[in-house]
């Protein structure tokens, strides 16, 4: 890790093996997230590995706060991205907080040549300190409507209005999210979740070699992974395990933002905790059925889950509560069953578990051929390449996945 950028400084940094400080023929694209790259590899590390074929990519995280630091910008490369976290100090205002963000990142552009040719952005709350920066190129990927989530600033959608105001392209993590913001701006269009293939495909020879903590659980298993909150339904889980307590349901995943006291505890549930994004398909290999058990409420009312695709991928079959994006299209195709209540989920279970169904599968790798990270990014890009009226990148697979996951 590199630590420079102090405020003294304004944010300068000595020349290094850093991409994004070298000068070179490729722009340079920064990106404001509020996920961590390293907490769960989902939409931002799968596009943002693959832009950084075409651009050197700034990945900026939200601060941390330490008592009496010294204001600065930690750096370190994660593959082919450049990822900076601000570590201020504790204490500061929301204003002050602004400010020496601003510091902080006009020093490192300055170091790095200057402004970026694309701000790409995941969070409006970046504004305050971004919005003076000139780029030809804003994107404003908005793949949650993070303003119903648990614990959004209350300044979420003023800053959401600034933001769409200043960007050029606007993409959605799905359609009904698109449904609800395609009157707010002139060019926005819909990029649902979709899949790396290769990847969940390794988990179809079913039983493979099992990872230590799952082994010796009983089959039939039934799976969840993914961030464990305010929008997993807890009742209808522990409901589906009364019902069938010969069952074993596996939760893979970090608990953010609810109390792990009120996570149901029945001898058939099976807390595993975050695993590495590698380590995924030997864990659904060893499963009979995915489970998206969704709760219905604000928080899910606009979501695209990825696990979606990534389940079909791996071949399981799959129950999801009617959340829409999943309705449409994936219900509708019956590539997914839908269900709401814990006995409409062990009845559909019932249904899928354990029959071989060359029909379904056929039908799910007609689906998967037509989407994948690398089409999605060679889609965006071409957009991106229109507005600064240059060539359309080339599609160059991204490398492998190495971070924590979900």
């Amino acid at each position: 890790m590199i630590s420079g950028c102090s405020e003294k400084t304004h944010g300068s940094v000595g020349r290094s093996h850093w991409s994004f400080l070298e000068r070179s023929q490729r722009d340079a694209l920064v990106c404001f997230s509020h996920l961590r790259w390293d907490f769960v590899w989902q939409r931002p590390q799968h596009l943002l590995t693959r832009a950084a074929a075409s651009f050197n990519v700034l990945f900026v995280e939200e601060p941390i706060f330490k008592a009496d630091a010294l204001p600065r910008l930690d750096l370190r490369k994660a593959g082919p991205v450049t990822v900076a976290v601000p570590v201020l100090p504790s204490g500061l205002s929301e204003r002050e907080t602004a400010d020496r963000q601003r510091k902080l990142l006009d020093g490192l552009l300055q170091s790095g040549g200057g402004d970026p040719a694309v701000l790409w952005y995941y969070t409006p709350m970046a504004m305050p300190f971004s919005d003076h920066l000139s780029a030809e190129v804003v994107v404003y990927d908005n793949m949650d409507e993070l303003s119903a989530f648990r614990g959004a600033s209350p300044a979420m959608l003023a800053k959401e209005n600034e933001l769409l105001a200043r960007a050029d392209l606007i993409f959605t993590g799905g359609i009904s999210l698109y449904e609800a913001k395609r009157h707010r701006h002139p060019d926005i269009r819909p990029f649902p979740s979709s899949v790396d293939e290769a990847h969940f495909a390794a988990a179809r020879p079913r039983r493979g070699p099992q990872p230590a903590d799952q082994e010796s659980i009983p089959a039939p298993r039934l799976g969840f992974y993914g961030v464990i909150d305010e929008r997993f339904d807890m009742p209808l889980l522990e409901g589906l395990a009364a019902l069938r307590p010969d069952w074993h349901f596996i939760m893979v995943g970090p608990v953010l933002k609810i109390d792990p006291a009120t996570l149901p505890r029945r001898p058939n549930i099976h807390w595993l905790g975050q695993k590495a994004y590698e380590d995924l398909p030997a864990y659904l290999s060893g499963w009979d059925v995915g489970l998206m058990p969704f709760a219905l409420n604000e928080a899910t009312r606009f979501i695209s889950p990825t696990k979606t695709l990534e389940f079909l991928a791996a071949g399981l079959p799959v129950i999801s509560t009617p959340i829409r994006d999943v309705v449409r299209p994936y219900g509708e195709k019956r590539l997914v069953q839908i269900a709401r209540t814990p006995r409409e989920f062990v009845a559909a279970a019932e249904k899928v578990m354990g029959r071989a169904d060359p029909a379904w599968i056929a039908e799910v790798d007609r689906h998967l051929a037509s989407t994948s990270w690398d089409l999605t990014w060679a889609a965006m890009g071409r957009l991106i390449a229109d507005e600064l009226g240059r060539p359309a990148p080339r599609l160059t697979p991204a490398p492998p996945a190495v971070a924590a996951a979900r």
